[in-house]
């Protein structure tokens, strides 16, 4: 961490709080000064002296500046429990609200239809997601594929997505993930758009990226401020728009195909 005081000018104790925030950054941002004035075996008052020694105004703006160098997800998740007032779920979903309103208002409606447009002519659609985005990478599988699409999940990474990725090809679509940052898987992807001719659509959260990083089409979704919990209420809910988007598409295509997955399950659901 960096603070505006040299290590050598604080005390003992001082030192031994330091030593705490900068190993255990996570647990710091949870505690009280109560509880991590008992974990050291000090008073809140050395606790307290700490902080201002250090610039801060007190614990609290403490917290805040460690918060501000952190950039793992208990930080973020700190500091949305952190807000004044506490938690609280009418809040939460107030705010769910706001990244809804902030993606409508960031639609670009024709980019949208270009999207629904490359995956209802796809040959083959694969998709890729990984840590928090593998759950909307398997809702977007789980609803293209019931519409009759030729649709696979690529692994998460590793060789054996390589093998998955060896089967994309011209008239193809690969479908990925990219919110805070282009991961190397998914920067593979891209790279092999350009070499096997299949196109590429993207889930983002940012409105400006290196050229290098965009995908054919990009569909962005506000996910809340970079220091936050990150949300997936819009991102679900601009896949789900996409899906119904390509169901009204493919017109008869796509209708047929859920009337006999329906009339499947009348027939075989008992017996499974």
């Amino acid at each position: 961490m960096q603070f505006s005081v040299d290590v050598g000018d604080l005390t003992r104790a001082e030192q031994k709080i330091l030593e705490f925030i900068n190993t255990n950054q996570d647990t710091f941002l949870y505690l009280s000064i109560g509880q991590l004035a008992q974990a050291l075996d000090m008073s809140d008052a050395t606790v307290s002296r700490f902080a201002r020694h250090v610039g801060c105004r007190d614990y609290k703006a403490l917290k805040a500046l460690v918060m501000e160098q952190s950039a793992g997800p208990a930080a973020k998740m700190a500091g949305t429990l952190g807000r004044e007032g506490g938690f609280s779920p009418t809040a939460w979903l107030e705010h769910q609200q706001l990244c809804l309103s902030k993606t409508a208002q960031q639609l670009d409606e024709a980019e949208f239809q270009r999207g629904v447009e490359a995956v209802s002519g796809a040959r083959r659609i694969f998709i890729h997601g990984k840590n928090a985005s593998a759950s909307l990478a398997q809702m977007l599988h789980f609803r293209l594929r019931r519409l009759g699409l030729n649709v696979s999940l690529l692994p998460s990474g590793g060789s054996e997505l390589l093998e998955g990725l060896a089967q994309a090809g011209e008239e193809d679509m690969v479908i990925l993930f990219s919110f805070s940052k282009l991961s190397k898987e998914g920067r593979v992807l891209l790279e092999q758009s350009r070499r096997a001719g299949y196109r590429t659509l993207a889930f983002v959260s940012r409105t400006c990226m290196p050229l290098e990083e965009r995908a054919d089409i990009s569909l962005f979704a506000y996910r809340g401020e970079t220091k936050e919990y990150h949300s997936m209420a819009a991102p679900a809910a601009l896949a789900d728009a996409l899906v119904v988007a390509v169901t009204e598409r493919l017109g008869t295509q796509g209708v047929q195909a859920l009337e006999r997955l329906h009339q499947m399950k009348k027939d075989y659901g008992g017996r499974l």
